[in-house]
């Protein structure tokens, strides 16, 4: 599959967009511990805009360093949201809300692990674990989230995006 490589104004602008989202939707909700809309945002426009959608979650990486300086984070969010990104792609095929409620929540769920994996360099296997291990109860927050913000989004947000994909806006 070959990349686009020149990209249309609207385009730009549609990745300028969905940045701009991925960015406001986490400070929004930033006053919650561990419920974000970022995970579900990231699958619907990967579902919507395909591969395109990894400029936004860079440029959203690059917007949250910006915004809160280097960190051993800023790792994570190089591999986790891209990660997110392709796992979508690879199952992009399947309609079902269900089925990307369920993604979205396991992938909450798996966050602290794949959060972890930095560790395994930094003191090894151990502390690897037990810090992926002290953080399971926000993982659990984060996993039940994802999924319910995911089944009550999915259908009307996925079916307003392809309103506007289409050019035709709503009301």
């Amino acid at each position: 599959m070959k990349m686009k490589t020149k990209y249309t104004i609207q385009e730009l602008a549609l990745l300028g967009l969905m940045t701009a989202t991925l960015s406001l939707g986490k400070s929004v909700l930033a006053f919650i511990p561990n419920v974000e809309i970022v995970s579900f945002l990231i699958i619907i426009y990967t579902l919507l805009f395909g591969f395109k959608v990894l400029w936004a979650v860079f440029a959203f990486v690059l917007l949250e360093i910006f915004s809160y300086g280097l960190g051993l984070w800023t790792v994570m969010y190089l591999y986790i949201w891209p990660l997110l990104s392709l796992l979508t792609l690879l199952f992009r095929k399947i309609k079902n809300p269900f089925f990307w409620s369920f993604l979205s929540g396991i992938y909450g769920l798996a966050f602290g692990g794949l959060c972890s994996i930095p560790y395994l360099f930094i003191g090894g296997p151990y502390m690897m674990y037990t810090w992926w291990l002290s953080g399971l109860p926000w993982d659990l927050t984060h996993g039940i989230a994802n999924f319910v913000i995911c089944l009550i989004l999915f259908v009307p947000i996925t079916s307003l995006l392809k309103k506007l994909q289409s050019g035709v806006l709503p009301g």
